[in-house]
């Protein structure tokens, strides 16, 4: 495994994990029934992209920098 790989490997697990995290707080914050959490989620994850999308690296839903960013590298950029 390349460093970029593993980088990237681990971006998406943390976010994963955050956002899971995240939702299933909410849910119990909130006292709603816990399969609430899987689509609150979801929507955590799809704002994630969004915001990154266009804070971020342009093109990607990536929070790596360019060096990391195996995307960035099979591009060029």
């Amino acid at each position: 495994m390349t460093k970029q790989l593993l980088l990237d490997l681990g971006e998406r697990a943390g976010w994963t994990g955050a956002q899971a995290a995240l939702g299933l707080a909410v849910v119990e914050l909130a006292d709603l029934p816990t399969w609430w959490a899987a689509p609150l989620a979801l929507a955590l994850s799809s704002a994630k992209g969004w915001v990154a999308g266009r804070l971020g690296r342009k093109g990607t839903a990536s929070t790596l920098t360019a060096a990391a960013d195996p995307a960035s590298l099979a591009r060029g950029v």
